[in-house]
C-alpha cells in the first residue's frame, strides 16, 4: 500500500491538541512523524479526569487520536548535548511542526527568522493561540478561549438570557490543526519541487474569525447579524431550527432557502391549512407581516405530537434535510460513521477494547490508514538517535545523565 508522504520527516515540537493533529494527519499518510517531549511528557498525557476516563499511560484514548502513528524521543532541550541531538534530527527533517510560544522560541533559538538560513528547504509550520503579531500574541491560548470565546461561538449562538453553551476539548484544535496540516502540504511541495522553505502559520483565534466569516461580514449590515445572542424562536429564518419532539429528542431542520421549502415542509408537519396562507409565505412577506414566530410556535406544536422515530420517515419521505441531535454515546454507534470508516476498535494490552475516532481524509488508493498507539515517553528514542549516528555508549551516556529519557515500560 503507497502512501503519498513515505519518505518525508517531521519533526513534532508541540504540545496538547491543535499542532499535534497536524502531525497525526501526517504519520497516517506515511510521514515518519518524531515526537519531541520532555521527560515528564506532554500535558495531555494527562488529561484523563477531565475527560472522566482512567488516568492511565497504557490506555489513552485522547493520547492515541493526537499522536497514533508516530515516533517518540524525549530529549532534555535545556541541555547542550540534548540540544545539539535536535539540530542532528533537524538536519534530516521535511518540515517543523511546533506550538512554542514565539518569545520561547526565540529564546531558544528555534524562531523561524534563527532556522531558516540552515535549514533553507524546511517547512516551518507553527500554531500559535491568537496569531504571531498585535497586543495579545504571547497570550496563552487553547480552544475554550482563543477559539469558543474570542472567535465568537460562546457569546454569540447561545440562547438569548442564558450562559454559553458547553464546550467540548478538542473541536477548535482539530479545525486548526487541519488549517496547518493544508498550509504544510502546499509548502511541503514548494519544497520538493522548488526547493524553497516556507514558514506556514495559523492560530487557534484566526481559524475562528474564518469559520465565523459569513456572520462577521453580516454585521457589516443592520441585520440579524447585529443582535445576536437571539432567542431562536424570533429567528428571521424559523426553519432553521431544532424542534422538540413527543419522546423529548431534538430534530434540527435545515432549510437556508424558506421558500423553497415552505410548502412541503408545512405540509409535511400537518398544517395543510398553512400551506397556500400568503401571510406566511414567501419569506419577505412573513417577516413583514411579524408571523415568523407564529411559524416557529406551529412547528414545534407539531413536532410535539410525534416521536423522534415517526417523524423520521415523514421527514425522509419530504426529503427535508434534518438529523436527530445525537449524544456522542449514540455517534459512537453511529452505523453511518462505521459504513465511512471513522472509527478504530483498538484492545489495549490490558485486555480493553475501546473505539477510537479516525481523521476524516480518506484516500482510495491508499485505503484506510492502520492505527498505532501513539508513543510513550521517548519510547522509540534509542532507535532515532542510532539512525543519527549515535552508538550504544553514547545512547546510554544520554540516559545516565538525564539528556534523553525513556519511559520503563512496566508491561515488559
Amino acid at each position: 500500500m503507497s502512501k503519498p508522504l513515505e519518505g518525508v520527516r517531521v519533526v513534532e515540537l508541540a504540545t496538547f491538541i491543535a499542532a499535534a493533529s497536524a502531525g497525526r494527519f501526517m504519520a497516517d499518510l506515511g510521514a515518519d512523524v518524531i515526537k519531541i517531549e520532555s521527560a515528564k511528557g506532554d500535558p495531555l498525557r494527562y488529561t484523563a479526569p477531565s475527560e472522566g476516563r482512567p488516568l492511565d499511560m497504557y490506555e489513552n484514548t485522547t493520547w492515541d487520536l493526537e499522536n497514533g502513528n508516530k515516533r517518540c524521543i524525549s530529549l532534555n532541550m535545556k541541555d547542550p548535548a540534548g540540544k545539539e541531538a535536535f539540530f542532528k534530527l533537524l538536519d534530516t527533517a521535511d518540515v517543523l511542526i511546533t506550538n512554542w510560544r514565539v518569545q520561547a522560541l526565540e529564546r531558544a533559538g528555534l524562531d523561524y527568522e534563527s532556522l531558516k538560513g540552515r535549514y533553507p528547504k524546511l517547512v516551518y509550520a507553527i500554531c500559535t493561540g491568537y496569531g504571531e503579531y498585535g497586543p495579545d500574541k504571547d497570550l496563552p491560548g487553547f480552544d475554550f478561549t482563543a477559539f469558543f470565546a474570542r472567535g465568537g461561538y460562546f457569546d454569540s449562538l447561545r440562547q438569548k438570557g442564558s450562559v454559553p453553551f458547553n464546550g467540548a476539548p478538542g473541536v477548535g484544535d482539530h479545525n486548526v490543526g487541519m488549517n496547518l496540516a493544508a498550509g504544510i502540504l502546499a509548502a511541503l511541495y514548494q519544497a520538493k519541487t522548488k526547493g524553497i522553505g516556507e514558514k506556514v502559520e495559523t492560530s487557534l483565534f484566526e481559524s475562528a474569525v474564518y469559520n465565523m466569516g459569513m456572520m462577521v461580514q453580516a454585521s457589516n449590515y443592520d441585520g440579524i447579524a447585529q443582535h445576536y445572542p437571539i432567542n431562536v424562536r424570533e429567528n428571521v429564518n424559523p426553519f432553521n431550527s431544532a424542534w422538540r419532539t413527543q419522546d423529548d429528542r431534538y430534530i434540527q431542520t435545515c432549510m437556508p432557502d424558506y421558500n423553497t421549502y415552505y410548502k412541503r415542509f408545512i405540509a409535511a408537519i400537518g398544517r395543510e391549512d398553512m400551506v397556500e396562507d400568503e401571510r406566511f409565505f414567501p419569506i419577505l412577506t412573513c417577516q413583514k407581516n411579524g408571523l415568523t414566530t407564529e411559524v416557529y410556535d406551529a412547528v414545534m406544536e407539531a413536532f410535539g405530537k410525534k416521536t423522534a422515530a415517526e417523524w423520521k420517515q415523514i421527514l425522509e419521505a419530504a426529503d427535508i434535510p434534518f438529523s436527530l441531535c445525537q449524544s456522542w454515546s449514540e455517534i459512537r454507534m453511529d452505523k453511518q460513521a462505521e459504513a465511512n470508516h471513522c472509527f478504530y476498535d483498538m484492545t489495549y494490552a490490558n485486555g480493553n477494547t475501546r473505539r477510537l475516532v479516525r481523521l476524516p481524509v480518506k484516500f482510495t488508493e491508499m485505503g484506510v490508514p492502520e492505527y498505532n498507539a501513539g508513543p510513550l515517553i521517548g519510547e522509540q528514542g534509542p532507535d532515532i538517535l542510532k539512525e543519527l549516528g549515535y552508538d550504544d555508549a553514547q545512547i546510554q551516556e544520554m540516559q545516565d545523565k538525564g539528556i534523553m529519557f525513556v519511559w520503563k515500560d512496566e508491561r515488559k
